[in-house]
């Protein structure tokens, strides 16, 4: 089993001592699922276990277990590798787009000037033509491009750079295009994952005994606060259980959360999970009216250019403007399709923000609530902390390790037994 991503981070922000409490919260991680991983990353880079007396397990591993891991599986270095070059890919994935636009407006418009020539050439005789050739008749007024660094940028390109990771980060004129096209990905592409960290941490602040309503700000859909079936995906994930109070109230604790290899002081949580809008595209104003008007301006080529060749002259003209009649459609398809794309888009992103507005005012609505709590729910936190412990595994509490060998552990703690005794005797 190739452990994942989020496994391997928790163990290095936990500083390589962790137990399966400790990475479920801080992966969002079912605690199962959490155990089996870090089980099979300790067998895979040489990870050590320390077992308490009362069967806590806590998994100490190499700071370089990175390295062990690619060593041993082709299947990282791969993936690895991958990632490298799915940057430079996708990189050139988005500034196609822009480039494409460009060579389209180009294309179109020299075309169009070569037909432009040749009908006014051929309308005339020879005698006419000269005289018009030498009063400087049938010039062909180019417009003038200006390709500043600070309006394009076309090659300024960062290979760390990611829209999601970076939102500050300028990106340049071409890939601007790709992101008036089609954005810049799911803003909460890790919502799920975002979504237990928080109730882990909410758990774990309050150090392994909750009310369902503490946790109710962070899920989805709550039809009625005050029922608790909403809670069982929770107990599910991270091994809860029920507790009844003698006036019949629920609380529920998970026993896997209260145990920890540092000791743990209580974390910062949003009072309420937040989806973020998505976002029509992260490229600045300046850059979506150029590349708004760059596709106006191909959209309006190309309808000169498909008026043009309706007559039979067009075609005779030479190779170059027959090679731009054969992919006429394709760049009428492009220019209708760059102007269409975003305005579907855009009413598609504001129907979608409605709703997540309207989730984020439901949570939002569940934590006020929670805020305001009620004479009853009140003595159920109060009850819930009677049940509230956080259990932290220090050296001393170790009686065995696989670091070791168990021979001489076991005539370790035979000695220290006997110190113990000959301090107790010393004292007395």
């Amino acid at each position: 089993m190739t452990p994942t991503s989020a496994i391997m981070n928790s163990v290095e922000t936990l500083d390589y001592r962790v137990t399966v409490g400790d990475v479920a919260t801080k992966a969002g991680l079912e605690i199962n699922l959490a155990r089996q991983q870090l089980l099979a990353l300790a067998a895979d880079t040489g990870g050590n276990l320390q077992v308490t007396e009362t069967g806590e397990i806590v998994y100490l591993f190499p700071r370089n277990f990175r390295g062990i891991l690619r060593n041993k599986h082709w299947q990282l270095q791969w993936q690895q590798s991958w990632q490298k070059v799915w940057r430079v890919l996708f990189y050139l994935i988005r500034i196609s787009f822009g480039i494409a636009l460009i060579l389209s407006v180009l294309l179109m418009f020299v075309a169009i000037a070569v037909i432009v020539i040749g009908l006014s050439v051929s309308g005339n005789n020879e005698e006419n033509s000269d005289r018009r050739d030498n009063s400087g008749g049938g010039v062909l007024f180019l417009p003038r491009f200006w390709f500043s660094p600070d309006f394009f940028g076309v090659f300024s390109w960062n290979r760390g750079y990611s829209p999601q990771s970076n939102p500050e980060k300028k990106i340049n004129f071409l890939e601007s295009i790709f992101s008036f096209l089609f954005g810049d990905g799911n803003p909460n592409s890790r919502l799920e994952e975002h979504r237990w960290q928080e109730i882990g941490t909410v758990i774990r602040n309050q150090k392994g005994a909750i009310v369902a309503q503490q946790i109710a700000p962070y899920l989805d859909n709550i039809a009625d606060f005050e029922e608790e079936d909403y809670i069982l995906p929770v107990l599910a994930r991270f091994n809860g259980y029920p507790q009844v109070s003698d006036t019949g109230e629920i609380i529920y604790y998970f026993p896997d959360l209260q145990v920890t290899a540092t000791e743990k002081q209580a974390e910062s949580v949003s009072p309420y999970l937040k989806e973020k809008t998505w976002q029509f595209s992260q490229a600045g104003s300046g850059q979506i009216i150029g590349a708004i008007a760059l596709g106006c301006l191909n959209f309006i080529l190309a309808l000169v250019l498909g008026y043009l060749l309706q007559g039979d002259l067009a075609t005779q003209l030479g190779e170059f403007v027959t090679f731009v009649a054969s992919i006429y459609w394709v760049l009428w398809g492009y220019g209708v399709s760059f102007l269409t794309i975003p305005l579907v888009r855009y009413f598609w992103l504001q129907g979608r923000n409605n709703k997540i507005r309207q989730r984020n005012q439901n949570r939002e609505t569940v934590a006020t609530m929670l805020s305001q709590a009620s004479d009853s729910l009140g003595q159920k936190i109060a009850y819930a902390r009677r049940f509230a412990a956080q259990k932290v595994i220090g050296d001393e509490d170790i009686t065995y390790s696989t670091e070791q060998d168990l021979l001489d552990q076991n005539l370790q703690r035979a000695d220290q037994i006997d110190q113990d005794w000959l301090n107790r005797l010393e004292s007395q």
